[in-house]
């Protein structure tokens, strides 16, 4: 096995990052695919079908096929993995790579075998599964194979992480079908509610990235972003500005099932780790830890140290990464069926 490459897959229901021993990420692509409609054959993948997404004629349908972490279209997720690890690994090597995906800590076996033989039939020689928790605390640069406890807490598109881990292993996780994606649709109702308006995901998705927040800021420091979509009682393109504290009263109630499951963790984690974390703070991973201000949100709410890891995107394709060169030592820990 020493041709072989060994690749670490973020398989997650926004994005797909790829890593590769020795380059590091290679790849961050949205997990869209675009399909003919008349013979369900895949025309784009990653970046150039997100740019379709809401501008697409009938002959072309664009789909995610990753929904709150998990496969919700089998023969889409192989496609698209065929397409990533051919591009990562370039299109004339010889030899099937070694592949790590991680999964949500919550999943089945059914959902589990589902990510395994999508990723045997994309071509890969061997299939390890981590948990991304796991996954994103080895990225982050967490010592996870001290006795003392760690606590991460990764947001990502489709769910969020919370996990406690020590000696190589979660001691207490919590996995909820909460993430950007929620958050991104939260904004969604709120400006339909309040203006009449309607916007799309990728809207919504701007004004969270672009003026989000998790707290509320001084009327002095609210940011401002003007936003276009279709009057509702009109049918006619409207323009309206949206204020930052308006962002963060639309994403309250999302915020606070993360936040409620953070406090779950805690309550169920053993003492002696509790007074670890106490000391040594939680860390963020995943887009979610981009919004303004959520560190402190979760300080607040917990009275424990929050920071946000460096590079929070890339933590857990760089941890399936590092977590392949570690075999031996995790092997207990990686995901069976």
């Amino acid at each position: 096995m020493v041709f072989g490459r060994s690749i670490g897959i973020d398989l997650g229901t926004a994005n797909v990052l790829v890593f590769v021993k020795g380059k590091g990420v290679v790849l961050n692509e949205p997990s869209v695919v675009a399909l003919s409609s008349k013979d369900g054959r895949p025309k784009a993948v990653g970046k150039a079908a997100y740019d379709m997404l809401g501008r697409t004629p009938d002959t072309i349908e664009v789909v995610r096929p990753m929904q709150n972490g998990v496969i919700s279209d089998y023969l889409v997720t192989e496609a698209m993995l065929k397409n990533f690890i051919k591009r990562a690994v370039g299109p004339f090597s010889m030899f099937k790579p070694k592949v790590m995906i991680c999964i949500p800590a919550g999943v089945t076996s059914v959902e589990r075998r589902a990510v395994r033989d999508a990723a045997m039939q994309a071509g890969a020689q061997e299939a390890f599964l981590i948990r991304e928790p796991l996954a994103a605390a080895i990225g982050a640069r967490i010592p996870v194979d001290a006795p003392t406890g760690s606590m991460i807490i990764d947001i990502g598109g489709g769910t969020s992480e919370v996990a406690v881990i020590a000696l190589n292993g979660i001691v207490v996780s919590n996995s909820i079908r909460v993430g950007g994606d929620k958050l991104d649709q939260a904004i969604a109702s709120y400006i339909k509610r309040k203006y009449n308006l309607l916007i799309g995901d990728r809207t919504a998705e701007q004004l969270k990235i672009e003026i989000g927040s998790a707290l509320p800021l001084e009327q002095a420091d609210e940011l401002i972003m003007e936003v276009r979509g279709r009057d509702q009682i009109q049918g006619l393109p409207r323009t309206i500005e949206v204020h930052t504290n308006e962002v963060v009263e639309a994403i309250g109630e999302p915020l606070e099932q993360i936040v409620g499951a953070v406090r779950l963790v805690l309550e169920r984690t053993p003492p002696e780790l509790a007074s670890d974390i106490i000391d040594r703070g939680m860390v963020m991973t995943g887009g979610g830890a981009l919004l303004r201000h959520i560190d402190e949100l979760m300080t607040q709410v917990t009275g424990i140290p929050c920071f946000v890891a460096d590079n929070p995107l890339a933590c857990v394709a760089v941890g399936t990464g590092m977590a392949l060169e570690n075999l031996e030592v995790l092997k207990d820990s990686l995901s069976d069926d």
